[in-house]
């Protein structure tokens, strides 16, 4: 049995279920949180592959505390990403699912060598903070597109990332 052809709209940018959808934001609303929560999506993933990084990577004196801090962080993001993918998906959207996809909307750089200890730290303070500022223009959309869940939830995200960046900072400090 062949399975049925898909939209051109589903094998795009932006793509979509073509189920029927009745929640409480409509669909060009759905449309808006769902494009901003790619991005997020994006952030919290290539995030966590870096936290992943440096947990892996990391050395020194302060290295056990550091590597559990980093265990619980990039634990954490893996959880929020698979949030974030899942409301994707109830809005009617399909979550990007691959490392193009992540790199070309995330503004974590996640393809710079190893370096010290010190300076991976500083970096994932910096995107930490970037991400928090993201999450709030995420948290932004879905507020005007009347998302009381997806802007809640965002919110909360944001609250995660300044304390990850607050308590990388204190590592270091």
């Amino acid at each position: 049995m062949a399975s049925p052809p898909q939209t051109a709209e589903i094998q795009g940018k932006g793509a979509r279920d073509d189920e029927k959808i009745d929640i409480s934001i409509s669909t060009d609303q759905r449309g808006a949180v769902a494009e901003a929560l790619k991005v997020a999506l994006a952030d919290s993933y290539a995030l966590y592959f870096k936290t992943l990084g440096v947990h892996w990577n990391v050395t020194g004196a302060g290295f056990y505390g550091i590597h559990k801090l980093t265990d619980a962080q990039y634990n954490e993001l893996h959880q929020a990403a698979d949030a974030i993918a899942e409301r994707i998906r109830a809005l009617g959207h399909v979550a990007p699912a691959s490392f193009a996809e992540f790199r070309e909307l995330s503004c974590v750089d996640v393809d710079t060598p190893h370096k010290t200890t010190p300076e991976m730290l500083k970096e994932l303070v910096a995107d930490n903070e970037a991400v928090a500022k993201r999450m709030l223009d995420a948290s932004d959309v879905a507020e005007d597109n009347d998302d009381k869940f997806t802007e809640d939830m965002l919110i909360a995200r944001i609250g995660v990332h300044e304390e990850n960046a607050w308590m990388l900072r204190a590592t270091i400090a």
